[in-house]
């Protein structure tokens, strides 16, 4: 796998590079992109460099950020817009490579071991990408360079990140010189508390962990984590000496295995009726996008977590339906159920409603307690009202309630405004 060339790109700043390339004005101000600024709310979701340079940082709220740079030019999400810029983006690395592998809306993953042929040297590529997504949005872009997927994105997001030409290689071969010299929180897939773990392991830097044996890593994990953290060790210890044989495979998150929804509720829900009000709509949402992507599905799962995450409540539980389904009153009983079952009672901040074990909707089973075509229908007529005039067109009267999210959430895309 030595021979590859392995490309991962990332946009500066991505959300507030957009709406500074959008608005010349803001140029040499410091920019922040946050969730809702008519009311000095929300948190950071971008920062510019020169925020950043001030003490403004990704995700903490929008009263610390204007705390730490009062001058702040606070911008509101538009996530329709930086869908459609992610998109361009796409099609530029396509014109290099058909192997792009999309990782976030402003990260991708490139092999063209077999572009250089035609573009010239990686590091030749790298400039060519960087100065058409410039000359396209106005945002600039690093590239971390490597034989391995898992050394591209430590390229990029620990070295090319702090290079002025914002690109830079890293071989196989020179892991040791670069990468184990890091603390081992800069470790790809290492957060906050698996830093900590390791830390009461002894193993402070990424090469520590890469020259512990792996039995040895392995034996220490199950004494700290518990006997099924093996996988966990081997993964680790593969990614601290570069190791990932995995291909850059396009279309890799095309494969349909669940169908969910969740949101982050705007205060905490106690009444148990309020809560249930936001289940339907999550259920409908899911059926709703459920059909227009032609799946049933026979497992609900319903998620319900409070707002302390230091504390954390709430519950994750599944159960299974005799027979698949993507009507909303048959999904919503299943979810009612589970919730009522397993709620304490506290206050809840964050719930999720995922249908899978998917099947194709052309063949379904009848019954003879319901008329579940009848029912099909009606839901199909719903959805192309939404689908023609918008998803507030039509509503539940228990949506226009206090405690009701849907009409807010049409106006959004992923908890934004568009």
């Amino acid at each position: 796998m030595n021979d590859r060339v392995i490309m991962l790109a990332d946009c500066q700043s991505f959300y507030a590079s957009v709406e500074k390339a959008a608005h010349p004005e803001y140029a040499d101000q410091p920019v922040a992109v946050a969730g809702d600024p008519a009311r000095r709310s929300g948190i950071i979701l971008a920062a510019c460099p020169i925020a950043k340079q001030r003490g403004v940082t990704t995700a903490e709220t929008l009263g610390e950020a204007l705390g730490k740079c009062p001058e702040l030019v606070v911008v509101r999400p538009r996530m329709q817009t930086y869908i459609r810029v992610s998109l361009m983006i796409t099609e530029i690395y396509e014109s290099f490579t058909d192997l792009v592998e999309p990782f976030s809306i402003d990260e991708q993953f490139l092999d063209v071991t077999k572009s250089v042929s035609y573009f010239g040297s990686p590091v030749q590529i790298a400039q060519q990408i960087q100065a058409k997504i410039m000359l396209a949005t106005g945002v600039w872009s690093r590239v971390g360079i490597a034989d391995t997927k898992i050394l591209a994105k430590t390229a990029c997001d620990n070295f090319a990140k702090k290079q002025p030409d914002g690109i830079f290689t890293l071989p196989q071969s020179e892991v040791a010189e670069h990468l184990w010299p890091l603390p081992i929180s800069k470790m790809y897939g290492v957060a906050g508390r698996m830093t900590n773990h390791f830390l009461r392991m002894g193993i402070h830097t990424i090469g520590e962990l890469a020259q512990t044996p792996l039995p040895k890593l392995k034996a220490m994990m199950r004494a700290r984590m518990g006997k099924n953290s093996d996988i966990q060790a081997e993964l680790f210890w593969q990614t601290a000496n570069g190791i990932d044989p995995s291909p850059v495979t396009p279309g890799t998150h095309d494969t349909q295995k669940a169908i969910g929804h969740g949101m982050t509720l705007p205060y905490d829900f106690g009444k148990q009726t309020d809560i249930e009000v936001v289940l339907l709509e999550l259920c409908e949402e899911v059926c709703r996008r459920s059909r227009a992507k032609g799946y049933m599905g026979r497992v609900i799962s319903v998620g319900v977590g409070g707002a302390d995450f230091d504390r954390p409540t709430g519950f994750h539980r599944q159960m299974t339906l005799p027979d698949p389904t993507n009507i909303t009153q048959e999904v919503h009983s299943a979810v009612r159920t589970l919730f009522r079952r397993h709620w304490d009672g506290l206050p809840v901040r964050r719930l999720s409603v995922t249908l899978s074990g998917l099947t194709s909707h052309k063949q379904y089973q009848l019954t003879f307690f319901n008329n579940r075509e009848k029912i099909r229908g009606l839901e199909r007529a719903t959805d192309q009202i939404k689908n023609r005039f918008g998803g507030a067109a039509i509503l539940r009267a228990s949506s226009l309630m206090d405690s009701g999210q849907a009409r807010d959430r049409t106006a959004k895309i992923g908890g934004h405004y568009k």
